[in-house]
């Protein structure tokens, strides 16, 4: 069989599957799952182009990666094929491990087990089923390899995966500020002391994308009626599990049941293979079917909730830098007491308050340095003529306030 494939991407054109392994990858059911998770979530329902998925994603980092390690080896740098085969399966496998709906099952029914452990752990599981053929994609990707510079590529603050993501939630959500020229900043890309550097002539592009990825932060993944979705999904899956830890029976796949009735935290998530077998075969499919069939269950805040998601009925989201006054919250809590005839313990889950940070750049380890003419690495903040450069590289959060609005 011919495995030597190419995919017709919207983003890049065409993508190159290059050896049999990446191909035999891409087939296997842990990578084809991929299929079903929204890249952005609940983001669809603000900007409804946003419909791409993780598989589209980890094969454009792909891409990325093959660009990048061609551009590098032009520059006289070596990296063998089996290096080079690596690197593009660690990236491509980087976000194998988000469940449904990507970090709503984090926050909820697989509570302290970031998707970043469970890609490596689903990595693991291949790497035996492939007999050992994936151990220095494992070792770059864990950054253990002595060539730093392959890591930084996958994981760093200017890797091929934010390069993706930035070109392409922009491409499908029409939100245009997220364009970065993801080309020239690879063209410009070097490796230095054994580190991924950028050379001084590409400053203003690296800007371009720190910038990009903040507005598309304010944009896009903070936007206050993307919070109200997804934190209406967070709520209707905490419910859920709040039913089923009495034992209340719930319709749910196999699979999400074995999450909603099993306390699983991160010591228990990796001592119980089923655990991993239920995950791999998670996705946004399980989570809707179940909101669609909740939505018309006995428990009154449960059916509110789906109901409220399945009509776009969403919280009402104010976002400030400034605590709501207790006496504003009380007064939304007891509304909404009468209204639904429920407890002020209940109303927790129609009225709470919560945060979102922004930080666009972090200086210090694992920052942005620039290769200047004499040879010198400096951060991109102190050679930055941008004002708006230092103010990227500070944590902005703001309070949000979430509340259901109800007929008076």
């Amino acid at each position: 069989m011919n495995k030597n494939k190419i995919i017709n991407d919207p983003v890049y054109g065409f993508i190159s599957i290059k050896t049999p392994l990446l191909f035999d990858l891409i087939e296997h059911p842990y990578f084809q799952r991929l299929r079903y998770i929204k890249q952005l979530g609940m983001t669809h329902l603000v900007y409804p182009g946003a419909l791409h998925t993780r598989f589209h994603h980890a094969l454009g980092a792909m891409h990325l990666m093959q660009l990048a390690l061609e551009h590098l080896q032009s520059r006289g740098h070596t990296i063998t094929k089996e290096e080079e085969e690596a690197a593009c399966i660690a990236i491509l496998l980087h976000d194998i491990g988000h469940g449904p709906f990507s970090h709503a099952l984090e926050h909820t029914i697989v509570k302290g087990v970031s998707h970043e452990k469970i890609s490596i752990m689903l990595m693991d599981n291949l790497n035996r089923e492939f007999g050992g053929k994936l151990d220095l994609a494992l070792n770059i990707f864990n950054n253990k390899y002595h060539k730093k510079f392959l890591c930084q590529l996958i994981s760093g603050q200017l890797d091929l995966d934010r390069l993706d993501y930035l070109n392409r939630d922009s491409f499908f959500s029409g939100v245009t500020e997220g364009m970065v020229s993801s080309d020239r900043i690879i063209k410009l890309l070097n490796i230095k002391d054994n580190n991924l550097v950028v050379e001084e002539k590409g400053i203003y592009s690296i800007e371009k994308f720190l910038i990009a990825r903040r507005l598309m932060y304010w944009q896009v993944y903070l936007h206050k009626t993307v919070v109200a979705a997804e934190q209406l999904l967070v709520k209707i899956l905490e419910r859920a599990r709040e039913l089923a830890n009495t034992g209340y029976q719930l319709f749910a796949t196999p699979a999400l049941k074995h999450f909603l009735y099993t306390n699983i935290n991160a010591d228990i998530f990796s001592e119980n293979h089923d655990n991993l077998k239920y995950f791999a075969l998670l996705d946004d499919h399980d989570v809707m079917a179940a909101v669609k069939v909740w939505q018309h269950d006995d428990d009154l805040i449960l059916r509110t909730l789906c109901a409220n998601l399945i009509n776009r009925n969403l919280y009402k989201v104010e976002i400030s830098y400034d605590l709501p006054e207790e006496s504003r919250l009380n007064q939304l809590r007891a509304h909404i007491v009468k209204s639904l005839n429920i407890s002020m313990d209940q109303a927790k889950y129609f009225v709470f308050t919560g945060s979102v940070n922004n930080m666009a750049y972090k200086i210090g380890n694992g920052s942005i340095n620039i290769l200047m003419k004499n040879g010198q690495l400096r951060d991109i903040a102190t050679v930055s003529d941008n004002a708006n450069l230092e103010a990227l590289s500070k944590i902005v959060t703001k309070n949000i306030l979430c509340y259901t609005k109800v007929e008076e």
